[in-house]
């Protein structure tokens, strides 16, 4: 077994609207879905990605308004990387300009021209130039979708991702686990940065742990929450549970997500890490013309949706036309 590489990434947010705005309208990912977080329905769970909202371009967001700052350190995704076109660096660079992102560009990992910068609460951000066609750059928006700046063409869109920064105090061990469990390969290093790649042919699939002696991070507002692995299916999923059970770690059952399934565990640094199946996917409850529209909620809630709603604090979407 080895999985595809990253399925998706989830930080924590403050304020739900600015969020929404900085992604759709600064970074121009669509809106796939707006719902709740399943273990707190009092609170948004936002779903940003391509115009469906395919694995390895999925970035999603709990919003926790008034909640403290939190801290990067070791034991965390300190780094969230997307890919773009090669010869799309001087329009990013113009468009975080013009909407008042600081943003540095810099020679990153591997020698990948990179341009790094803070989303709005403080999230660590890189959009990394990927020779060739990166995955989602060929996928137009809709007409009358929520949420996503259609002015943003095709050639320079965001693609996915490209690999986070994993900081881990003891490598080996998560080295272990994404080789053993995962089906990681080791690829390049540099540094205290050594990279692995899951069989998937994009830059999704590859993940960098940096080696790194810094105190422990504090999960909060302005920190990746958990990164989510790729299984392609229940079976597939199941089979790496087992595996993981059998060393001892403390695995939680399969949870119904509705748009994927979900097993949870901390890897031996202490980084959630989520294996989530590929499907069913977005489009099972909204038309891909209509993704993120409303708020959707998973049945059990569905009987206090007034209550809901009346909680969630009031966000506006943005509509453009299709380019």
């Amino acid at each position: 077994m080895r999985s595809a590489g990253i399925h998706h990434t989830t930080a924590i947010a403050g304020d739900p609207q600015r969020n929404l705005d900085f992604y759709t309208e600064t970074l121009g990912l669509r809106l796939v879905k707006r719902t709740v977080n399943f273990d707190d329905p009092g609170s948004y769970h936002f779903y940003f990605g391509d115009n469906i909202g395919s694995p390895g371009t999925i970035m999603t967001f709990f919003p926790w308004p008034g909640a403290r700052r939190g801290a990067r350190g070791s034991g965390q995704v300190t780094t969230v990387s997307f890919a773009v076109p090669q010869n799309s660096m001087a329009f990013w660079k113009e468009r975080l300009r013009a909407n008042h992102v600081i943003a540095e560009e810099i020679t990153g990992a591997f020698g990948n021209e990179t341009i790094r910068f803070l989303d709005p609460d403080g999230l660590v951000l890189q959009l990394i130039a990927i020779p060739g066609e990166v995955e989602g750059s060929r996928g137009s928006y809709l007409k009358g979708s929520a949420a996503g700046s259609l002015d943003v063409a095709r050639d320079d869109r965001i693609g996915g991702f490209a690999p986070p920064t994993l900081e881990v105090r003891r490598p080996n061990q998560t080295e272990k686990l994404l080789a053993e469990i995962l089906g990681f390969e080791f690829v390049a290093e540099e540094g205290n940065r050594r990279r692995f790649r899951g069989n998937g042919a994009t830059a999704s699939a590859e993940i960098d742990l940096v080696s790194s002696e810094a105190g422990f991070g504090q999960i909060a507002i302005g920190t990746v929450h958990h990164i989510a692995f790729r299984a392609a299916d229940d079976d597939e999923q199941l089979k790496m549970r087992e595996q993981l059970v059998a060393r001892g770690l403390n695995v939680t059952p399969v949870i119904d997500r509705q748009y994927f399934h979900s097993i949870y565990f901390r890897e031996p640094n202490g980084i959630l890490f989520e294996i989530a199946t590929d499907g069913p996917g977005f489009l099972i409850d909204e038309q891909a013309d209509a993704l993120g529209e409303t708020l959707k909620l998973p049945p059990i809630y569905e009987s206090n949706r007034k209550e809901i709603e009346r909680v969630l604090p009031a966000i506006h979407l943005h509509h453009s036309v299709a380019s």
